[in-house]
């Protein structure tokens, strides 16, 4: 490989939340493997971009330029075969951000925000916070694999005004199909529920699998949906707060727009422009090297637990960096697997009941960090196979 994955840098008194366990209140000896950033540096062309802007000393209000914007087009059609126009972007801090704004536009004070749990923790956050009515598709899981109750999702989108798809999903690793993309996009055509799809991961995607752009799907969908999207994960560059969403229903987008000035939100920080644009424009041998090393991270995982602890399963994942744990087969309760990987495994993962419906006995682990880290956190769970209480 060209760039070095298996090098370990020292991320303790660097501002790093992933290496903060005190705040957190873990112990200090934990291992962390928990939160969704990469123990991976940003590729040399993001890192040289930015040194670059900083030498030129002034960091004012800023706004993106033709070339920012050609760099995501060339970046979303060589990848994803997906055209996208000038007019349909809205840059957000974050796709956290997007969602709490799209909440907020699209729904009433009481209205149903649908989310598919077991998921990323912010969406049900989100949904709470802003004082809508939660409404859960649960994803059913069975022999190994996660799929969806569509008599439930339709049963729940006639509640709803607004679904939140994650995809590819988090925690589970499941990359939908057109085909599942299909039928949850019909029926919220149906019950005209706005669709805000989560496509934050879509650079992870493992052999044999393929990403879909739900707006790209069909025209119907596009015209009901916010697609966010970000290099955040991509290129490990959340601490960055830029997002590119892309809206091409104008009312929907000038309503969305509407709410984010209302927040008094206005340019986006020059440096997520710089770190965008660099990563977009040099970033991609760079990314097609990192799934390969991400794959054979969970070619690991998957080996070493068959191997020395088979009560615990990976769920395969399809995409993502993350590694969905079942640890039914320990026979613990949520509480007690959650000491257990703590305090006896020092390990510090996410307990998988964070997550909602479903992620009872599970636990997440992020997998995105040099193979010999992600051994000695392997070998940590050791202790767990002993099933020692």
């Amino acid at each position: 490989m060209k760039y070095d994955f298996d090098k370990i840098i020292e991320r303790q008194n660097t501002y790093s939340l992933k290496y903060s366990p005190a705040l957190r209140g873990k112990p200090l000896d934990v291992l962390p493997m928990w939160v969704a950033d990469m123990d991976f540096s940003a590729p040399p062309c993001v890192q040289n971009a930015l040194a670059e802007r900083a030498k030129h000393g002034i960091f004012g209000y800023s706004e993106p330029d033709d070339l920012y914007f050609s760099v995501l087009q060339s970046w979303f059609e060589k990848r994803f075969d997906w055209h996208i126009d000038e007019k349909w972007l809205a840059i957000t801090p974050s796709v956290v951000n997007a969602i709490y704004l799209a909440i907020r536009a699209f729904t009433k004070a009481d209205g149903g925000v649908l989310i598919q749990q077991p998921v990323y923790y912010p969406f049900e956050a989100a949904v709470k916070q802003t004082g809508r009515k939660l409404l859960v598709n649960e994803l059913v899981y069975k022999d190994g694999k996660y799929g969806i109750d569509f008599e439930d999702f339709e049963k729940k989108a006639e509640q709803a005004e607004l679904f939140v798809l994650c995809n590819p999903h988090n925690p589970v690793g499941r990359v939908w199909t057109s085909d599942e993309l299909m039928r949850m996009g019909e029926i919220c055509l149906k019950h005209k529920v706005i669709v805000v799809s989560d496509e934050i991961h879509q650079d992870f995607i493992f052999q044999g699998h393929k990403h879909i752009v739900f707006s790209k799907l069909d025209s119907r969908f596009a015209e009901i949906t916010i697609t966010c999207t970000s290099p955040s994960k991509t290129f490990n560059l959340a601490g960055m707060l830029h997002a590119n969403n892309f809206i091409s229903n104008k009312d929907i987008f000038n309503k969305f727009k509407k709410e984010y000035e209302s927040c008094g939100l206005a340019q986006p920080g020059v440096m997520g422009l710089v770190a965008c644009k660099a990563a977009y424009e040099g970033g991609a041998e760079w990314v097609d090297e990192l799934v390969c090393y991400l794959q054979g991270n969970m070619s690991l995982i998957r080996e070493f637990l068959q191997t020395n602890i088979p009560q615990i399963k990976l769920v395969e994942p399809e995409g993502t960096y993350l590694a969905w744990l079942d640890c039914s087969g320990l026979g613990l309760s949520a509480n007690e697997l959650d000491y257990a990987v703590t305090n006896k495994a020092k390990l510090w993962l996410n307990n998988g009941p964070v997550f909602g419906l479903g992620g009872k006995g599970f636990q997440r682990l992020n997998a995105a960090c040099p193979r010999s880290v992600l051994q000695s956190g392997l070998e940590r769970l050791l202790s767990l196979g002993r099933n020692e209480k």
